[in-house]
């Protein structure tokens, strides 16, 4: 049975930090932020909004564009990894907050869980979701699956440069009018790591960045090549000689915790996939230079970081690989339209993946291509860690939605904070009902219960018209 993306909704907090304004403020050089990582602005959640309120007001927003009733629901999965309840699903927050448009019990039948594994806990949500459907077990019901995060630094800290805020919405069904998942070749690789963590009690997490990065290129590779191995065990792809996976996967989409790292991710798969291929020789001609190998090429991570002569001349290649035809081509016909979203946005944890994968239907659809029939790969990453690599072919409907597509317009006019303001909501220092923005036709979160020791963290949602 068949089973994919009917259709996608996203909702973005409208307060946002300009990347100059909060680069002057670090003392950091603003090119740092705009080129070197591609950030523009980061949105900003408001003092009224946690990952709970983003999710409902994402279900809502497909929901009602669908004209769906909660009776047509038969599950709704929440995949977080910004969540505040250490036993209370996050779903059940948002099955809350939707009965108060639907009605008291709407949702009751509807089953669903809290997924967490990190940025890659969003694609195990839809893997469930697909297979329940595949199954049989959905009984024409939709699947909402719904991807929500705040990425939170500390102040001051480098990964304060990468925060952002938003939840993405996708509606799954056995008939998908947007994109139809490949059976049999969902691949994942998975370690026990400590690159990326959040302590039990800690709002912000701790990261080990370049090790993190350099992790979920690996895992990712690794699961790729497990991808390889269905794909042509499945007969899904016919793999001609010197040909490479690049040649079967018309986009793709990775996981972007800032924009240009999926620049990054790009570049070192794309390298990993034309090795062993006749196109490799004219590749390092035109780089100029020899591909680096570390001392110990079967070492551990921390063993190639430490080789820091390996590591020098890696990155003098990997620049001058990414100047090459050969990428640049790669790059812009498969990668640099789901990055556009994300420059203006910031990192959304486990939505982010999946933002590039809405980016690149818009701003492909603008360009005028025609993505009917084309096959997007998802490479999908969690620190912890684990990887999912994927794929799924775009249906002949998916103009219905597409054309409909506009970021800004979806965003709603959005308001530049000062660095007071951000700080201070950063923070926590202001209460929900001091709210930098007025909110409409949206929910929020109206308190927290910090008095009572009966219903300490009790938290309470509004629907404003």
């Amino acid at each position: 049975m068949a089973a994919g993306i009917d259709d996608i909704a996203i909702y973005i907090p409208r307060l946002f930090m300009d990347a100059g304004d909060f680069a002057e403020a670090r003392g950091l050089d603003p090119q740092k932020l705009v080129k070197g990582l591609g950030v523009s602005k980061m949105a900003i959640v408001d003092s009224n909004q946690d990952p709970a309120c983003l999710a409902a007001n994402a279900c809502l927003k497909i929901m009602q564009k669908n004209k769906l009733s909660p009776e047509e629901i038969g599950r709704l999965y929440v995949a977080t990894e910004s969540s505040f309840d250490e036993s209370k699903a996050m779903n059940s927050y948002v099955i809350g907050m939707l009965e108060q448009v639907y009605g008291a019990g709407s949702f009751q039948h509807c089953g669903g869980i809290e997924c967490k594994f990190a940025c890659v806990s969003g694609s195990y949500a839809l893997y469930d979701n697909t297979n329940w459907i595949r199954a049989g077990e959905s009984e024409d019901k939709y699947a909402l699956v719904v991807v929500s995060d705040i990425a939170k630094y500390d102040l001051g800290s480098s990964g304060e440069m990468t925060q952002g805020g938003g939840a993405v919405a996708m509606l799954l069904n056995d008939s998908p009018r947007l994109l139809e998942f490949d059976p049999k070749v969902t691949s994942t690789s998975i370690k026990n790591e400590y690159d990326f963590y959040r302590p039990f009690g800690k709002e912000t997490p701790i990261v080990h960045g370049q090790y993190s990065n350099l992790l979920y290129l690996i895992q990712v590779k690794n699961a790729l090549n497990d991808y390889k191995r269905k794909a042509l065990k499945t007969g899904l792809i016919d793999m001609k000689e010197g040909q490479s996976m690049l040649d079967h996967i018309d986009y793709f989409n990775m996981h972007l915790p800032y924009s240009n790292m999926g620049k990054k991710a790009l570049a070192y798969l794309v390298r990993h996939e034309l090795r062993n291929t006749p196109k490799w020789k004219e590749v390092i001609a035109e780089v100029g230079m020899e591909e680096p190998v570390p001392k110990d090429p079967r070492g551990t991570i921390e063993s190639i970081i430490s080789d820091s002569e390996f590591m020098t001349k890696d990155s003098e290649f990997t620049k001058r690989f990414a100047k090459t035809n050969t990428y640049q081509e790669i790059y812009e016909n498969k990668v640099a339209s789901s990055l556009i979203a994300s420059k203006s946005i910031g990192n959304l944890y486990t939505a982010s993946l999946y933002l590039g994968f809405r980016s690149c239907l818009e701003y492909e659809f603008q360009k005028g291509v025609s993505l009917e029939g084309k096959r997007f790969g998802f490479a999908s990453y969690g620190s912890g860690s684990s990887a999912m690599v994927f794929s799924g072919v775009i249906k002949p409907e998916h103009l219905q939605i597409v054309k409909e597509m506009n970021l800004e317009t979806e965003i709603g006019e959005r308001q530049k904070l000062s660095l007071s303001d951000y700080e201070e909501l950063h923070e926590n220092k202001l209460e929900p009902n001091q709210s930098l923005l007025h909110a409409k036709k949206e929910f929020v979160l109206e308190h927290v219960e910090n008095i009572s020791s009966e219903k300490r963290g009790e938290r309470r949602y509004a629907f404003i018209e």
